[in-house]
């Protein structure tokens, strides 16, 4: 898809959580798991998590002889954060390059994670097979220059080393905090680091993967609901907010749903807008 050089845009290959789950019912939003793309013309893109949806991403990537330039973001490693790498076949070509910055785990670097779960027996080919060239990066807290971003990284509440990000581009900002534990003792309470994120972004793209009765019954499984998404917004005054993450038990009609009930409860919040995009969608923030 063209990009501009007046926009950041932000667009949405995977909006789902924990397994992919396309079926008829999901058609709308889609069943891919978190991938979300960050472009703007004549600079190389940022990649949101590695989840299935960047197979799609490199479907619809330039086909301009240029081999692929471009920088990841990953979370965490879990599955559904992760096992799109292999699929993406714009870093299967000689010449390409992706830089992957995420957290390291219980001593394990990043790229050592990848090397384990992406090799025989559990996947037929390891990183080092691909034609392109892929550099794993450990980030923890932190500051760094990527183009003309600068990203925040912090670690953010959830089950295992996991990151949060904020990108500021320019005028604009955006955070990614795709999953994110809520609290069980105060549903007003968000972690400092959180809020440092988010606090004043553009576009806040937030875990929502639960319902209030939902997330009773799973308060350990490192999730929050749909109010505790629109509370962060809330406390961090952000322009838009994102929800994502979706549970894959939740078609399209029950997103639908959620989405009108946090529309209508944000009107007496601090939130500008409330979204729910689904794949395929871009959300475009002006430059100018």
């Amino acid at each position: 898809m063209p990009v501009s050089p007046d926009s950041l845009d932000v667009a949405f290959y995977g909006v789902r959580g924990s397994t992919p789950c396309p079926c008829a019912q999901n058609r709308r939003y889609g069943g891919n798991t978190s991938c979300v793309v960050l472009q703007s013309a004549g600079v190389d893109p940022i990649l949101l998590d590695l989840g299935t949806g960047l197979r799609f991403f490199g479907i619809d990537a330039p086909a301009d002889g240029q081999p692929f330039s471009g920088t990841a973001l990953v979370s965490h490693l879990h599955w559904d954060h992760v096992q799109g790498l292999p699929f993406f076949s714009p870093i299967n070509r000689e010449g390409a390059r992706l830089d992957v910055y995420g957290p390291p785990d219980n001593g394990v670097s990043l790229g050592s994670s990848f090397a384990s779960f992406m090799n025989p027996p559990y996947f037929p080919i390891s990183v080092g097979d691909l034609a392109g060239d892929v550099s794993f990066h450990d980030v923890d807290d932190g500051t760094m220059s990527i183009g003309p971003a600068t990203v925040t990284t912090r670690r953010v509440p959830h089950v295992g080393a996991t990151n949060g990000y904020r990108i500021d581009w320019g005028p604009v900002s955006v955070a990614y905090i795709s999953d994110h534990q809520e609290p069980t003792d105060d549903p007003h309470r968000v972690d400092e680091a959180v809020l440092e994120l988010a606090e004043g972004v553009d576009l806040l793209i937030h875990d929502a993967q639960f319902t209030a009765d939902e997330f009773a019954q799973r308060s350990d499984w490192g999730h929050c609901s749909v109010d505790y998404a629109l509370e962060v917004a809330h406390q961090a005054g952000v322009g838009e907010l994102a929800l994502f993450h979706h549970d894959p038990s939740h078609c399209d009609d029950t997103v639908d749903q959620l989405l009108a009930w946090a529309r209508q409860s944000a009107e007496h919040l601090d939130i500008g807008s409330v979204s729910a995009p689904a794949e395929g969608q871009t959300i475009s923030l002006s430059l100018a």
